[in-house]
């Protein structure tokens, strides 16, 4: 074993000493900030997951437009031009409105889409319902779990729907649709379960006061995440509706993904000063290791051993304490993980509610952790450590032997 690998292991061994408490908190800081590091950034990716993976059930993949507002004629045989192209799955027309909801003198204005009967399940999946089924087929409509909760509605029961040309319009009256409730969905997502109402293109028509044509056609892809096959399709789409103006889930939804990108980077620059103090408190410990072994650094001096050694010595010392914290910090990083739900749960027992849907939208935290997330973390951590026990290293490894010896 190599002189300054000793060294720094004897260092090391607990001997009741004010050094040994100064070294075992030190290595607990780098556990808490690795851990929490680790720990927000996991949910912060989480976040991000469950909001795409919400947006893509529940939205379209690809919207279709007129480019100068108005309506899209001839919709169903565009619709079955676009399913020819190679990798969109379905297509369905849509008619998307700002409505007022009433029942029982409650009032909501949630968006109403209207969409083909026999296309919907196609393009929106909707396989969670809470009660009743996904039907919208003649005057019914289906509603998320918060908004029929608003409204104190059930599945059976009727609403009111107010068309907005009525603000629009002025000689001419619209009168309310009256539509049976005939499901009650929960996608786990509050924004979609509070603002939204589906029903038929039918009933959309008629509170738009439209006989034909739709407002947008949505599309459904095979794999919209993936990034090349993604951007082939929608190249070719563009290419079939030159006319039209084609978005994509990302570019609808960019200010959330956008949003979301710089609350995790800034969380993450913010809880690295965690793991700064952290770093601080081994290179307290090897100052006072350093001012303790005054005289052992003089004596081995003395016996010829250089001062390279002794810097490494205390280098290593350093080095060890941040490469424990790191490894138990990760560990116990991964054990907070795995028992994240539990946690919450028990402090909401408690009446520490943590994780408000009404605030976050989401039924429950989500997490994943990014394995290249985890060692940019790790190699970070040991090497501001190492930086840090530089300075008391070149202190001990500059002493005069004999200085060292005689002090008092």
């Amino acid at each position: 074993m190599p002189f300054s690998l000793f060294l720094a292991l004897k260092y090391l061994k607990p001997k009741r000493s004010v050094t040994s408490v100064v070294t075992l908190v030190s290595v607990l800081g780098v556990i808490l900030g690795v851990a929490i590091v680790i720990i927000v950034r996991a949910v912060m990716t989480g976040f991000g997951d469950m909001w795409r993976e919400k947006i893509l059930d529940f939205k379209p993949h690809i919207t279709i437009s007129p480019l100068n507002g108005g309506v899209i004629v001839r919709e169903e045989a565009l619709c079955k031009r676009l399913e020819q192209v190679p990798g969109v799955l379905a297509a369905s027309p849509g008619l998307e409105t700002r409505v007022l909801v009433e029942c029982r003198r409650r009032v909501v204005a949630p968006l109403l889409v209207g969409t083909d009967p026999l296309r919907a399940r196609r393009v929106m999946k909707l396989d969670r319902m809470a009660s009743g089924e996904f039907n919208i087929e003649g005057d019914s409509a289906v509603l998320g779990v918060d908004l029929a909760s608003e409204l104190g509605v059930t599945v059976g029961e009727d609403i009111l729907v107010y068309s907005p040309m009525n603000l629009v319009v002025k000689n001419e009256v619209y009168f309310p649709e009256r539509l049976t409730v005939t499901g009650i969905y929960d996608s786990g997502q509050r924004d979609f379960d509070a603002g939204f109402v589906v029903t038929s293109i039918a009933v959309a028509r008629d509170l738009m006061g439209l006989k034909s044509g739709v407002y947008s056609i949505h599309l459904k892809v095979a794999d919209p995440q993936n990034r090349d096959a993604f951007k082939k399709i929608v190249e070719d789409v563009r290419m079939l509706t030159p006319t039209y103006a084609v978005r994509t889930w990302q570019e609808i939804d960019s200010q959330l993904f956008n949003a979301l990108a710089v609350e995790k980077n800034m969380m993450v620059i913010l809880l690295m000063f965690i793991t700064v103090v952290a770093i601080f408190c081994v290179m307290n410990t090897l100052i006072v290791l350093t001012v303790q072994k005054t005289d052992e650094v003089g004596l081995l001096k003395a016996l010829g051993f250089s001062s390279w050694q002794v810097m490494v010595a205390f280098v290593l010392h350093g080095w060890i304490q941040c490469i424990v914290g790191t490894v138990l910090g990760i560990g116990a990083a991964f054990l907070i993980l795995q028992n994240l739900q539990g946690l919450v749960g028990c402090l909401a027992r408690v009446g520490v509610e943590v994780f408000p849907k009404d605030i976050y939208g989401l039924a429950q935290i989500p997490w994943r952790v990014v394995p290249g997330e985890v060692v940019v973390v790790a190699v970070s951590v040991i090497l501001f450590c190492t930086f840090a026990s530089f300075l008391p290293a070149w202190r001990a490894a500059r002493m005069d032997p004999v200085t060292a010896l005689r002090r008092e």
